[in-house]
């Protein structure tokens, strides 16, 4: 007689899988610390200010327009519109907009190249608003997306892959949480973010184009659309990491752990991310500081040679290539060291104003750009390769008479990476926003996050953002 076949099969586990699974399941809101809160908090004002003020670039119209043509009023908003799409496709374009400008935070430790994981900020939201999440669950969902981000960006190098990788990881994790899947769906979603999406470091090679920006709005749809896809019971690949062809062999190219996570103690990495004081790529910003105290507002035709000392990284990512001195996009000229200062010297800063066609092609400021040299000092390469991570950058300016003029910034509240204070992230919030919503409209804005755990509906947040 033939026995029944044994329909339940002993399989192997993922260690990676099961720890993000588990650590995502077993978070809330009384596990994270007050500083946790505190920090997801400025996080989400700093990110929304960030996509207000990208509203109105090119591949955001471009996002939005196509979000147009999937209507879905059960879905998730396209913040700064009255426009629902699908959950998925709001995560692309308002992670595409938020990420446009330039002023989304960035994240630094000696080694670890974890990029903007502010990205994963607006997917989340777009998750929580469709889940009808309140705010507790969306700070605690913030935090977890996080922590997955970053926690992995510690421990793995991805050489040849992009760090939006993390941002599609992490998004999947938290929405997941969200949309309320059990366990075994959160593994599936897990699988199905990390098997199927593995962005390529192209996207932030050579001349860059309006993808960059988009790249991060890939990774949060990725993310979102794989939570969606196992809520509605599709099951991922087996062994997304630790497989025989599995993300540990051809991605990160080594097996990896993740033993500490935030929690009981150990503080959450959210709190850890560096605020961006000006609207330029994160390894430009102590050119600008620096270069903001021998600014010349305009005055330049006097100026014989401008030498910028920085750290090794900055100098490689940011001043090696023919395009760092001929920049012909955006996304170009604010990964230019050249550019921003010259942009500084001339206008006193730089914000989003400075990346607008005319200022790049201003032949004035491409004929400053060329006066400039960009060296590497190994004092400052040695402070920013260890912990805490010191941003030191001199910038001298030779005249036509008189003294050099010298403008240097890095280290203790003078660093780029000091903790802003809230007075700090509510000005910059405004200068972000009020040309576009109002003085009144910010206050308000700013009142209500700055209290978000008492939201009782995160889909209060994008009607506060409309344009127009």
């Amino acid at each position: 007689m033939n026995k029944p076949v044994e329909r339940s099969v002993n399989k192997e586990v993922d260690s990676i899988q099961q720890r993000l699974t588990s650590y995502a399941c077993d978070l809330n809101y009384n596990g994270l610390s007050p500083e946790a809160i505190h920090a997801t908090k400025v996080r989400v004002i700093d990110t929304l200010g960030a996509l207000i003020g990208g509203f109105f670039g090119e591949p955001c119209r471009i996002a939005r327009n196509l979000a147009a043509q999937m209507p879905n009023p059960d879905g998730a908003t396209v913040i700064g519109t009255r426009m629902k799409t699908t959950p998925d496709m709001a995560a692309f374009v308002n992670a595409t907009t938020a990420r446009y400008v330039e002023m989304n935070d960035a994240y630094h430790r000696p080694g670890v190249f974890a990029g903007h994981p502010s990205d994963v900020l607006t997917p989340v939201l777009a998750a929580a608003e469709h889940a009808q999440a309140g705010g507790r669950e969306f700070i605690v969902a913030v935090a977890l997306a996080y922590e997955v981000h970053l926690r992995i960006a510690d421990t793995v190098h991805i050489p040849g892959f992009d760090y939006t990788n993390f941002v599609g990881l992490g998004t999947a994790v938290a929405a997941g949480k969200l949309l309320g899947l059990s366990r075994d769906q959160l593994s599936h979603c897990v699988s199905m973010a990390v098997v199927p999406n593995n962005a390529l470091l192209q996207s932030r090679t050579g001349h860059l184009s309006m993808f960059k920006a988009v790249a991060a709005g890939q990774a949060g749809r990725a993310g979102v659309f794989a939570a969606l896809l196992a809520r509605a019971g599709m099951e991922g690949p087996h062994l997304p990491f630790e497989g025989k062809a599995g993300w540990c062999s051809y991605v990160s190219r080594k097996p990896f752990s993740l033993d500490i996570m935030g929690g009981n103690g150990t503080s959450f990495r959210v709190q850890e991310t560096l605020i961006k004081p000006r609207a330029s790529c994160g390894t430009t910003q102590s050119s600008i500081l620096a270069a903001e105290k021998v600014a010349l507002r305009g005055n330049i035709k006097d100026v014989k040679q401008v030498t910028v000392e920085v750290y090794k990284e900055a100098m490689e990512r940011c001043a090696t290539g023919e395009q760092h001195w001929n920049p012909d996009s955006r996304e170009t000229a604010d990964h230019s060291i050249p550019y921003v200062v010259a942009a500084t010297l001339m206008d006193g800063t730089v914000t989003p104003r400075q990346f607008n066609d005319a200022q790049i092609w201003n032949p004035e400021l491409r004929a400053l750009m060329q006066k400039i040299e960009v060296i590497e000092n190994e004092e400052f390469t040695n402070a920013y390769e260890r912990l805490p991570v010191e941003h030191c950058t001199r910038v001298t300016v030779v005249t036509g008479g008189g003294q050099p003029l010298v403008g240097e910034t890095g280290g203790g509240n003078d660093d780029v990476a000091a903790q802003m204070s809230d007075a700090q992230i509510e000005e910059k919030f405004r200068g972000l926003g009020e040309d576009f919503l109002g003085a009144k409209r910010v206050k308000t804005v700013l009142d209500r996050l700055w209290h978000l755990e008492d939201f009782e509906n995160v889909a209060e947040i994008p009607p506060a953002f409309v344009l127009g």
